[in-house]
């Protein structure tokens, strides 16, 4: 579905990260977390739509929240939407984190690095909402970079690396992961290429173990074939954008 959404809301969180709340009807359309949205760049020479993942969903107010990085002339345009401004947007898009299999006081591990952060928080709270115990590891190249950190304690035990050591514990996601000895009933993961990797690995025999895949894209339905990646029997592609984003472990080749 397209349509129009207000912005009403622009914040930023770190240096070149920045928090957009959208309300309209299409909100009613988002329920499962994971799923993305493609926004129509506000400046005529940028044809290509930006996928954007969902944060928070609030029907009851029509409101949904995305973040993304300022970090290249399309995300810049993004984030210099005034209070008022109205966005086109597509969605939702893909496919999410499937959490319906989880039962009260089952547990999950939610791994998450940078960018790859906010679709998690929304994953975070529908789990707490149907009684799962969370572990939230999140990843970040310093303090100042850290954001979400009070969100998610909401929902459950939050642990930070950082890269530099400023802030919690000196390392990577990883780091955590490896000293982590208790296990899940489902892991949930969304991050860089280098992050989804070693989830995929780490956790490649987890019979309910699944990452968000990164690729640019184009037209977001899977007509274009521009996001595709191998699946691990070579004999067939997934489309990133309609197949995934979330692909369960040792699916496809990362």
């Amino acid at each position: 579905m397209n349509q129009k959404l207000t912005v009403i809301s622009n914040k930023q969180l770190t240096n070149n990260v920045y928090e957009l709340v959208l309300k309209g009807d299409l909100v009613n359309q988002m329920h499962t977390p994971g799923q993305f949205i493609h926004i129509q760049v506000p400046r005529p020479d940028l044809i290509l739509r930006r996928p954007i993942s969902l944060a928070k969903i609030d029907q009851l107010n029509s409101t949904c929240t995305i973040v993304l990085r300022a970090s290249g002339q399309g995300t810049q345009s993004i984030v210099e939407s005034k209070i008022g401004d109205m966005l086109n947007v597509m969605g939702p898009l893909g496919n999410g984190f499937p959490i319906n299999f989880l039962e009260k006081n089952n547990s999950a591990i939610l791994i998450g690095g940078g960018i790859g952060i906010p679709p998690l928080l929304e994953c975070a709270k529908q789990l707490n909402e149907k009684g799962v115990k969370c572990t939230i590891v999140l990843g970040f190249i310093n303090q100042s970079a850290v954001f979400y950190e009070s969100e998610f304690k909401q929902y459950g035990e939050v642990l930070i690396a950082t890269d530099d050591g400023s802030y919690q514990i000196y390392g990577n996601v990883k780091t955590i992961i490896d000293n982590i000895e208790q296990s899940f009933n489902a892991i949930y993961a969304c991050g860089p290429t280098g992050l989804t990797r070693m989830v995929n690995a780490h956790y490649k025999d987890h019979p309910n173990a699944y990452i968000s895949l990164e690729e640019r894209m184009a037209c977001g339905i899977g007509a274009c074939a521009g996001c595709t990646v191998t699946k691990i029997n070579k004999l067939s592609n997934c489309k990133v954008c309609s197949d995934g984003p979330v692909v369960k472990t040792n699916e496809v080749i990362i």
